[in-house]
């Protein structure tokens, strides 16, 4: 469950430490074990990719932002506001105007955000690149959003058309975006070390002589054969 308290303006502010170690665990797991134990519902979509390259895996706990298109006000609040180690995920769907610059980025990892996966776009992203600083987004822009729209933080948002909760694990890498809900955790960090173990043991020719026999095996059961496949 995730522990949210709040402040003097009536915004939530994630603070659970525990739920921050426990996130944490998850740098070690990529999101191509995730997706296959979490199914396409909890893979946000291509348009969430990277900004720069090589990227690392970042995980952490969501800290979920909502701004509506051409503001980018809860974000720059969001980034005073959430734990170190958390991701900042954001719902905007604004491709018009920058969530976020150099400066914001700058602070945000100062601050030990692990990461911002934004459904919009961003800008400066030679000075991002530069800092190091993980961005997940649909793309750059240089026109800057303005900042007027309150907002409540750490209410669930959409993402990549994935619904997030304040929470939430999210894991993000070279190869996609991918959300695993708090309450199932613990199970999903299990079953993902247990996969990895599994395929860390297995060699080439284990892998290459158990995949022929299953593509056979699928290939007769459809009505083809192991030599021609038809």
């Amino acid at each position: 469950m995730t522990d949210t308290s709040q402040n003097a303006t009536g915004t939530a502010e994630f603070g659970d430490a525990g739920a921050l170690l426990d996130a944490g665990a998850f740098r070690d797991v990529p999101t191509t074990t995730l997706a296959v134990l979490l199914g396409r519902a909890q893979v946000m979509d291509i348009g969430i990719r990277p900004l720069w390259d090589p990227v690392p895996r970042v995980a952490g706990p969501a800290y979920t932002v909502s701004c509506p298109p051409g503001d980018n006000l809860m974000l720059h609040a969001a980034i005073h506001r959430a734990a170190p180690g958390s991701v900042i995920v954001v719902e905007s769907g604004d491709l018009d105007h920058a969530l976020a610059g150099g400066n914001v980025c700058a602070v945000a990892r100062r601050r030990g955000i692990a990461a911002f996966v934004a459904d919009g776009v961003i800008r400066d992203l030679a000075e991002v690149r530069e800092l190091g600083f993980p961005v997940f987004a649909r793309g750059v822009i240089p026109i800057p959003g303005v900042r007027q729209a309150v907002r409540p933080l750490n209410r669930p948002v959409t993402c990549g058309g994935v619904r997030i909760e304040a929470g939430d694990v999210v894991v993000a890498d070279e190869e996609g975006v991918v959300a695993v809900p708090a309450a199932r955790s613990a199970e999903i960090l299990a079953a993902a070390r247990t996969a990895l173990a599994r395929e860390a043991a297995e060699t080439l020719d284990d892998w290459e002589k158990a995949h022929r026999a299953h593509v056979d095996e699928l290939l007769a059961r459809h009505g083809g054969t192991a030599e021609t496949g038809g």
